[in-house]
């Protein structure tokens, strides 16, 4: 709980604010989940601050909420495409991914449970940036690593808007999103480390290695085979349902 704060804090999300007349903040609330490896195993705890997004009035608090979010379909078909390109697929999280993005609409937001100031407790947060529950949160998020992208000399699918392809020379890289998780690869080592260090220069990532995990998916290291990948086992699903939503 507290790193999450510190997130916050480092990020520039929100500040300390007297409410101004009927501003009428929005709740906030803790969220706890376990997050699971690839054998079903608990590799970390994590606690989660989050806003309750449902007493955000549209047209008030905000205008659009769509972003484009990855089928698995589509997945399965970049898995299918890196395999037989011979491509070594590589997986990145992007840390606070929500807290990224500047918000264009005046939201103010209740003090984290069990963490209110002291010294200032009927005060409020003003939001600089969007975070997790917001309505507008994904879209925000979105908008941000589209433009580094594009900006970054990647074309984006013309179909699916969560693919983002850059070609340099005769080397090819490939980059799928799916919220905060990207998988990315291609022809040239250096043109993958490349962008790794690219990404992690501008946000803050936890960069994991070789994709042999991803959406209840296994592949094999070398995804050689279509059939190496695989639905996650009945336990590790089961697993990831247990979600625990605690109101301090």
């Amino acid at each position: 709980m507290y790193e999450e704060l510190e997130n916050f804090e480092r990020n520039h999300v929100w500040d300390l604010v007297e409410p101004p007349p009927n501003c009428g903040p929005i709740g906030t609330k803790w969220v706890f989940k376990n997050k699971l490896g690839e054998d079903g195993m608990v590799v970390r705890n994590k606690a989660r601050l989050v806003a309750q997004g449902f007493c955000q009035k549209e047209g008030i608090d905000y205008e659009e909420t769509f972003a484009p979010v990855a089928r698995l379909e589509a997945i399965r078909i970049l898995l299918a495409f890196a395999a037989s390109k011979g491509f070594k697929l590589q997986q990145m999280d992007v840390k606070s991914t929500f807290l990224n993005r500047f918000i264009e609409e005046e939201v103010y937001v209740r003090q984290p449970p069990s963490f209110e100031s002291a010294r200032f407790p009927d005060r409020v947060y003003k939001l600089r940036k969007a975070f997790y529950g917001l309505k507008q949160a994904p879209r925000a998020w979105y908008a941000r690593l589209k433009s580094f992208l594009l900006k970054s000399g990647f074309v984006m699918g013309s179909v699916d808007k969560t693919l983002f392809l850059l070609s340099r020379g005769g080397d090819t890289l490939i980059v799928q999103i799916y919220v905060d998780d990207i998988i990315f690869g291609g022809s040239s080592h250096a043109l993958v480390s490349s962008f790794a260090e690219q990404m992690s220069s501008e946000f803050e990532m936890s960069l994991m290695g070789e994709l042999q995990f991803f959406l209840g998916c296994r592949s094999s290291k070398a995804l050689k085979k279509l059939s190496s990948i695989k639905p996650s086992t009945q336990g590790t699903y089961s697993r990831s349902l247990t979600w625990v939503t605690l109101n301090l």
